[in-house]
């Protein structure tokens, strides 16, 4: 009895597992299938050598990547530049939310929500073609000229040439380009609180900032911690793009993350083994980043992603 109506929920979902099909589909060759490749990290790997006749090496590549100097610098930059975008992603978003939510007027609530829209479409070669446009120390250097003229500076800054201006750099232009689109989720999250909280709070004398503090904020905890269990996990995925594009040799100290080593000595050496090796530790890290957020979340009584 317990097989029919198993088989009869099947049966009654079926429009819904037909359409999951292409996804699982898709799972499977993209997500799935292509983790056999993590071998290489345990071969020597011969591009055009049978998988079968690889030379294996066990943890000699972990190994290298663990003892070479420029890794632990490589991971310092990754770590840096990865809290310093969490941090004032998070920040940002949520403020220039709260702050879209308490505007009265549409016309202009619109009009900021698409300006700051705007340059998550623009491609990374793009904007970062504006930023050192906007960096540089000719006429067209609007920042220098800015704080020439406030009389910060006395003289133009090198600001892409020297690397102690790099994470700053790259903070500010991530808030730029992803800081409407981040607030897409918060936006949402505000319209399902009851209005009825926010009459009441007003009944009880709460002026604009108490019911941002006691009603809104509340009320975006549970988006809160599961955006950030989720951006924990992913606290080694600093970037590839804006770092390989605003970075230089002069900046490469501070600019160069486990994405640019994986193309700088892996790939381009064709140390395939190498960069499959590093790809490899950013995954497991990144797997145990997760779950230890999601745990901690539910040890303390917090909303969690499983």
């Amino acid at each position: 009895m317990a097989r029919k109506s198993w088989l009869g929920k099947l049966a009654e979902q079926r429009t819904l597992l037909l359409m999951s099909v292409p996804f699982v589909l898709w799972l499977l060759v993209f997500r799935y299938i292509p983790v056999w490749g993590w071998s290489i990290a345990f071969q020597q790997f011969r591009p055009g050598t049978s998988p079968f006749d690889q030379e294996w090496v066990g943890f000699r590549n972990f190994k290298f990547l663990f003892q070479d100097e420029n890794f632990y610098q490589v991971m310092r930059n990754t770590l840096a530049m990865s809290l310093i975008n969490l941090v004032l992603g998070f920040v940002t978003a949520i403020v220039l939310a709260i702050l879209l939510n308490e505007l009265r007027s549409v016309v202009f609530k619109r009009t900021v929500q698409t300006i700051s829209y705007l340059p998550h479409f623009i491609s990374w070669v793009v904007a970062s073609s504006i930023i050192v446009t906007a960096l540089s120390t000719e006429s067209s250097g609007i920042i220098n000229l800015i704080l020439m003229k406030l009389g910060i500076i006395q003289e133009p800054i090198l600001w892409l040439a020297e690397g102690k201006y790099f994470w700053g750099i790259l903070g500010i232009s991530e808030v730029w380009k992803n800081l409407g689109w981040n607030t897409i989720i918060y936006l949402t999250a505000i319209t399902t609180i009851d209005p009825a909280q926010y009459e009441a709070a007003e009944i009880d004398g709460a002026n604009r900032l108490q019911r941002i503090l006691y009603v809104t904020l509340p009320g975006l905890k549970s988006v809160i911690v599961i955006l950030l269990i989720m951006n924990l996990g992913n606290i080694l995925e600093s970037g590839f793009e804006p770092q390989y594009l605003l970075g230089n040799g002069l900046t490469a100290e501070y600019s160069e993350n486990l994405d640019l080593f994986v193309l700088k000595y892996g790939i381009a050496m064709g140390n395939f083994s190498l960069a499959t090796a590093a790809g490899v530790f950013k995954t497991v890290i990144s797997i145990i980043l997760l779950f230890g957020a999601n745990h901690i979340a539910k040890r303390l009584g917090q909303p969690r992603l499983f």
